[in-house]
């Protein structure tokens, strides 16, 4: 079955990508959409406690986004810090990096850093003669689609509240609605998946079977699979759970503890074998995110339910509003 990439396409107006957080994090309205009906309702993420059933389980991700963003001591690079490689080797990707090749030095934040590796797709592996304090000289790197740098208010409102396994360079954002109160009403257990910069590339090729799927690191507890397990229906919180979770569930179920690397591409017609619901965020035309929305709602359903949410003028992205498919 080919995919054409244009066939997760949709217009979307500039003036609805939020650029901003909500004044608070339960402001955020929820679009419900009814798998099996054919159907959405208009909501809040307040709501969200109506919609589970004994036995469900949400799962949340837990990983918490560094200050990964960084600039050279002359301000002429700038460097987006990837994964870490060691204690002071990063992968980054750097602009603008043509000239930066191997061998290449210059200095961030009072310390010198070496080109090591230019890798295929233009990152660079970069090793520091010190560790970077990235909590004095790193910011947190916003989306691109955002237009602006971070500000203070970033800090607490571009992390989740649960957040605690550093390692990201975005946020998983369906989790940014929640409060403490609202996270007290759900049974729920964790795992990590740390964000990479693939969540904000668009698929450039003519196909999605042409598209070279990134890889992010995983981790699945034992505990959390014990819970995922007994329970009657996983709701993953976020696209980066779904993909924690199916690919955890390749293996087989019931799940076992797990860590590694995924590298899942979650495209019609995906069999999902352990999310039974998503609670998601609206995500960039032609984006591996949208296509596994689609994937589990189904692409005429989900494309649907994006041109309501545009006639409704819902936020889109980061900081914007969520959908629940159910």
């Amino acid at each position: 079955m080919t995919l054409r990439t244009s066939d997760f396409d949709y217009p979307l107006p500039e003036a609805l990508i939020a650029s901003h957080p909500p004044e608070r994090r339960e402001d955020a309205r929820m679009l419900v959409v009814h798998r099996s009906e054919g159907r959405w309702e208009h909501r809040r993420i307040a709501d969200l406690p109506e919609y589970i059933r004994p036995g469900d389980l949400a799962v949340f991700n837990d990983t918490r986004v560094i200050p990964a963003r960084v600039y050279s001591d002359d301000g002429r690079l700038e460097l987006l810090l990837l994964e870490a490689e060691g204690p002071a080797t990063w992968r980054c990707l750097v602009k603008p990096g043509r000239k930066l090749r191997v061998g290449a030095e210059f200095k961030a934040g009072g310390v010198t850093g070496i080109v090591q590796e230019v890798f295929p797709d233009g990152d660079r592996l970069i090793a520091f003669d010190a560790p970077l304090d990235l909590q004095r000289v790193g910011e947190l790197p916003l989306p691109p689609y955002m237009g602006r740098a971070a500000e203070l208010e970033d800090k607490e409102r571009y992390q989740t509240i649960y957040a605690r396994e550093e390692g990201s360079v975005a946020a998983p954002t369906a989790g940014l609605h929640f409060t403490p109160e609202l996270m007290a009403s759900l049974p729920h257990a964790f795992v990590t998946l740390h964000v990479g910069t693939g969540t904000f590339r668009s698929v450039l090729t003519e196909t999605l079977e042409d598209h070279p799927m990134h890889s992010e690191r995983y981790d699945l507890p034992e505990v959390t699979a014990l819970k995922i397990n007994a329970a009657q229906r996983v709701l993953a919180i976020g696209t980066t759970t779904a993909r924690v979770l199916e690919s955890c569930a390749r293996d087989g179920v019931p799940l076992k503890g797990a860590s590694g690397r995924t590298d899942l591409f979650i495209k019609p017609p995906h069999t999902f074998r352990c999310i039974g619901a998503l609670l998601t965020n609206f995500h960039l035309p032609k984006s591996t995110l949208l296509v596994l929305v689609s994937a589990f709602a189904g692409r005429e359903l989900t494309l649907a339910a994006y041109a309501e949410a545009v006639r409704e003028s819902y936020r889109f992205y980061s900081y914007g509003d969520c959908m629940l498919v159910i």
